[in-house]
């Protein structure tokens, strides 16, 4: 017998796979990770102590640069010529006696200012290390404020001076005669630049570069002199929160560690960095090493996983088949018992569950069938009920209808005869003034001209009146039952109300006050006709429930909740009020408090379940003696798909 074959939906080879690599393969791999980070976080820390120990002797260094300025700055101001030429303003004598120092000492450049401080002369050492005196002649050089003002205090200034390819590191220090009169001021300065840098790393086997504070690289000891080491580093350098950080520089990554250096008032950035290749070299063997043994026990679990499930999934897999063409048969179906086991167990109640079930699929298709005829007979009762409510509610509606069109009828009719008899004499008069012109004036007076002219106006604003309240009761009865209201449309909850209340507008009349707050809502796409029967009952409930004199609040207005918009509408009156113990019962079917043949207690239950049919929700307030309140909330974009079509009986 032909049957569709069924998959699961999850494999129970799957589930023992995952769990055996789950149970196995993820702690060696997270075993291996944890190693491998755990190798190159110690390779990050020893490096990171390496590079801050050997900062620290770049820094030992660069005091001695300035112990050494010192040391000549002092040997420099004991010579009497050198004190004499500056005091007697003979520059010229101060710059050859600047050429010769520098030509015998390491300093780099050496730079005298008058008192005022002046540039007075100037002698560095070039590129080539060639020996340059400078004439300082279209433009005039001076310190800054700030120098001469902490040099007024103090004897010595560190500056920081920045050129093309290297950093100035100079010492300015004031000159004063034995009576401490001040003579002016030397300024020695150190180049750092790539010489320096090789220097440094033939000395500790390092990579250095020089930068200013802003991370823009002076120099460096790389042997591409083109490389643009500054575009590589500014963003590691700003963003980085570690002490090490690494750049990948043709190909080769590098651990760079930066120290600020300080000097006098300003710092530049001294940065240290150490191939890490080999490192990587060696992190890279560990990692192959750890995932090939992950690996390989892998590729082992898995075959001895598939060769286990297949053995115990075997049996279960021909049960399963035996289950799924269970589902196409026409008859009970039973399986041989093939071993002892749980799996035999189970093919044995596998058989015993096919017996029953065939038996009650039998028993249930003669119940279903009873029930469809039941249903049927029950739809049929359900719309007889509705029809009958319908109609007395119709029947009560028509009588105060029926009173409510008397009255502007009746005064139309009254009013026609007084439009008879002006029409009659204007037409008279018309004759009159064809035939008799001079007799018109006698004749206007005898018919009371004046009189008419005044007079049928207001007699035809009457009548349109009267017709205008005769065709708004005529088009409220029309649109409750219009054929086309019992479709599926948006509507204005505003004007349903409206027109419910102008059909019980002849009951309310000098005896309940109608008073309305309606705010801004939108459309609700709804069973129109049957919404205003919720209203309608729920008002002439209100109506019924006022004895004497009374007032009916109606609000509605619009509200969010978990996302969703809803309306909600308040109809409260100042009637006799519920008992409390008839509140849990006003919804039921058949429950009425009115007296035997004014009511059949199904008003309020089509109420409950038009307003459930539409996904709201209907609540009741009420005291004795006090009033009630009905509170019907409906959701705005409630999906109408999965509503039984047998509701729009309501």
């Amino acid at each position: 017998m032909n049957y569709t074959k069924k998959k699961s939906r999850k494999s129970i080879r799957t589930i023992i796979i995952s769990w055996f690599l789950l149970l196995s393969i993820l702690p060696l791999l997270f075993v291996a990770y944890y190693s491998t980070v755990k190798y190159e976080q110690a390779i990050d820390k020893e490096l990171s102590q390496r590079l801050s120990v050997n900062a620290r002797e770049v820094e030992v260094i660069i005091a001695d640069f300035k112990s050494g300025l010192q040391l000549k700055r002092e040997k420099y101001l004991r010579d009497l010529n050198l004190i004499y030429s500056l005091s007697v303003s003979d520059f010229e004598t101060l710059r050859s006696l600047s050429e010769q120092i520098l030509s015998q000492d390491s300093t780099s450049e050496i730079n005298f200012y008058n008192r005022e401080g002046r540039l007075v002369s100037r002698v560095y050492k070039n590129e080539k290390r060639s020996v340059i005196k400078d004439f300082p002649k279209d433009e005039a050089v001076f310190l800054s404020e700030k120098f001469l003002s902490y040099l007024k205090t103090n004897k010595e200034i560190g500056s920081l001076d920045y050129f093309d390819n290297k950093i100035g590191l100079g010492l300015i220090s004031r000159i004063q005669n034995q009576n401490q009169v001040n003579l002016g001021y030397i300024q020695q300065i150190v180049y750092f630049d790539r010489s320096f840098l090789q220097m440094l790393k033939t000395k500790l086997k390092l990579e250095f570069f020089l930068a200013k504070e802003d991370t823009r690289v002076i120099t460096t000891s790389f042997a591409d002199k083109n490389f643009q080491f500054s575009e590589v580093i500014r963003s590691s350098i700003l963003e980085s929160k570690e002490q090490i950080f690494e750049i990948e520089i043709k190909n080769n990554p590098y651990g760079f560690y930066v120290n600020r250096v300080e000097w006098g008032n300003g710092r530049f950035l001294l940065g240290l960095g150490v191939s890490k290749s080999d490192a990587s070299d060696v992190l890279k063997n560990i990692r192959w090493a750890f995932f090939s043994v992950v690996g390989l026990v892998m590729i082992f679990l898995l075959i001895t996983v598939t060769i286990t499930s297949n053995w115990i999934l075997k049996p279960l897999y021909e049960l399963v088949e035996a289950l799924q063409s269970f589902e196409s048969q026409e008859q009970a179906i039973t399986i041989p018992v093939k071993n002892n086991t749980e799996i035999g167990l189970l093919t044995e109640s596998f058989n015993q569950m096919s017996i029953k079930i065939w038996q009650a699929k039998t028993d249930l298709k003669n119940k279903v069938k009873e029930l469809e005829d039941a249903n049927k007979k029950l739809i049929e009762t359900q719309k007889k009920l509705v029809h009958s409510a319908k109609m007395i509610s119709l029947g009560e509606l028509v009588a105060g209808v029926a009173h409510e069109l008397n009255n502007p009828i009746s005064f139309i009719y009254s009013n026609m005869t007084h439009l008879r008899d002006y029409s009659d004499k204007l037409i008279a008069l018309v004759k009159v003034a064809e035939d008799q012109p001079m007799e018109l004036q006698t004749k206007k007076e005898e018919f009371e001209f004046d009189f008419i002219v005044k007079d049928l106006p207001k007699l035809i604003t009457s009548c349109e009146d009267g017709a205008r309240r005769t065709r708004d009761i005529v088009l409220g009865l029309r649109n409750f039952s219009r054929l086309d209201e019992a479709q599926l449309k948006e509507a204005d909850i505003r004007d349903l109300l409206d027109k419910s209340l102008n059909l019980v507008q002849g009951e309310t009349k000098n005896k309940v006050e109608i008073i309305k707050n309606y705010e801004e809502i939108p459309l609700l796409r709804c069973y129109a006709s049957q919404i205003s029967q919720v209203f309608l009952n729920l008002i002439s409930n209100a109506i019924q429930a006022i004895d004497h004199q009374g007032k009916i609040w109606i609000s509605v207005r619009s509200y969010w909740q978990d996302s969703k918009e809803f309306i909600q509408v308040s109809i409260q009156d100042t009637g006799k009020g519920i008992k409390n113990e008839n509140l849990d019962k006003i919804f039921d079917p058949f429950f009425t408090t009115k007296e035997i043949g004014k009511g059949t207690g199904l008003g309020l239950s089509i109420t409950y379940g038009i307003i459930q049919k539409h996904g709201g929700d209907i609540q009741v307030k009420s005291k004795e003696n006090i009033g009630t309140e009905f509170i019907v909330t409906i959701p705005v974009g409630f999906d109408f798909t999965n509503i039984n079509k047998n509701d729009s009986n309501y």
